[in-house]
């Protein structure tokens, strides 16, 4: 009975000395979420998301990002590195491989496709769907570990996020793993970047951010619109170097893409709701790491929950469109077909949401 007792006293040390002290890639910081209000006011819950009809995308998943082609046709990033082309009737094509993880899309003027990159970094592909690299590193020689999201001017000028400098995607086990670790640690080392295509150079243009994710540019072309997920926020950042400011806060759950939407409005997507867990957890770094520790299945995950939003450029919330039952989760945002119809992506689907015109 003694060496039984003991045997247990000496595994209860083990791990509690694991719990405590076993070396995890995140140094959490201290910082304070605000009050969790829910499905309230602003966002009170419906269901105008849940009569979506779906395009099958075979066996790839994660329609991160869309973006309506010089075409008419839907481009859609998958996970396996994959650009897809879907036409009216829903015939599904590849339109070009990237070879890495492609996240954000966006059509220049000229019918370019310009793709954020997780793996690789920012990236041009042709109307053949031939792909070029732009930029994997700033002007100062700083490696892109995350390129996010992207938008792009009239005459070419190029914003993008690079979520986290301290986890890059391709390194820590794919791009929701390292999301993870960055929103953990909680240490605002996210940046939205500038690539010029005139001297073909990419500087940092905004940083300090928590999980820097959407970027979207204004009508008038004179603001950067920019999603910070771990802080459940949106900036607006001038173009003209001024500070930037807060403009919608306290989100209830945790936003992706922002992509422009009619009437020079937004649509941001929430991948999840919050958990209240991690944020009752966010002025306590050490429990923070423990909760690293525990395993996979112990950790706190996604809940699945459908939620896109229309913002107005100074922030207020037009309306919400959400599924409660989470029949299409995990939604990164949306983009505005010429019928009326609304592409709703995901951030790990194998199907594509469209939603009905009114």
């Amino acid at each position: 009975m003694k060496i039984v007792l003991g045997t247990i006293g000496a595994a209860a040390v083990f791990l509690l000395l694991y719990l405590a002290f076993w070396p995890v890639s995140v140094q959490p910081k201290s910082w304070h979420a605000p009050n969790n209000t829910g499905y309230t006011g602003d966002f009170v819950a419906n269901e105008k998301l849940a009569n979506l009809t779906m395009v099958d995308l075979g066996t790839r998943i994660g329609p991160e990002d869309a973006d309506i082609g010089p075409d008419g046709m839907i481009y859609v990033a998958s996970h396996d590195g994959e650009i897809l082309r879907i036409a009216a009737d829903n015939t599904t094509e590849v339109f070009a491989q990237t070879n890495g993880r492609p996240l954000g899309i966006e059509f220049a003027q000229n019918g370019t496709l310009f793709v954020a990159d997780a793996y690789r970094g920012l990236l041009s592909i042709d109307r053949e769907g031939d792909v070029t690299l732009l930029a994997d590193k700033t002007v100062d020689g700083s490696p892109i570990l995350y390129a996010d999201d992207l938008d792009v001017t009239s005459d070419g000028v190029i914003y993008f996020s690079d979520a986290s400098t301290r986890f890059g995607a391709q390194s820590n086990g794919g791009t929701l793993a390292a999301s993870v670790l960055d929103l953990v640690e909680h240490s605002a080392n996210g940046r939205v970047l500038k690539y010029d295509p005139a001297t073909m150079q990419t500087t940092i243009f905004a940083d300090g951010l928590t999980f820097a994710n959407g970027v979207a540019i204004n009508a008038a072309e004179d603001a950067v619109f920019v999603v910070e997920t771990g802080d459940y926020r949106v900036w607006r950042f001038p173009m003209d170097g001024s500070p930037g400011e807060v403009i919608l806060h306290n989100l209830p759950g945790f936003p992706d893409n922002i992509n422009n939407a009619e009437d020079g409005t937004f649509w941001i997507g929430l991948v999840s709701p919050r958990n209240d867990i991690m944020d009752k957890l966010s002025d306590k770094p050490f429990l923070r790491q423990v909760v690293m520790r525990l395993p996979d299945a112990m950790k706190p995950a996604p809940t699945r929950y459908g939620f896109i939003l229309k913002m107005d450029e100074g922030g207020a919330v037009i309306e919400t469109l959400q599924d409660p039952s989470g029949t299409y989760a995990l939604t990164t945002g949306a983009v505005n077909l010429a019928d009326g119809r609304v592409v709703v992506t995901s951030l790990t689907e194998p199907r594509l949401g469209i939603l009905p015109s009114p």
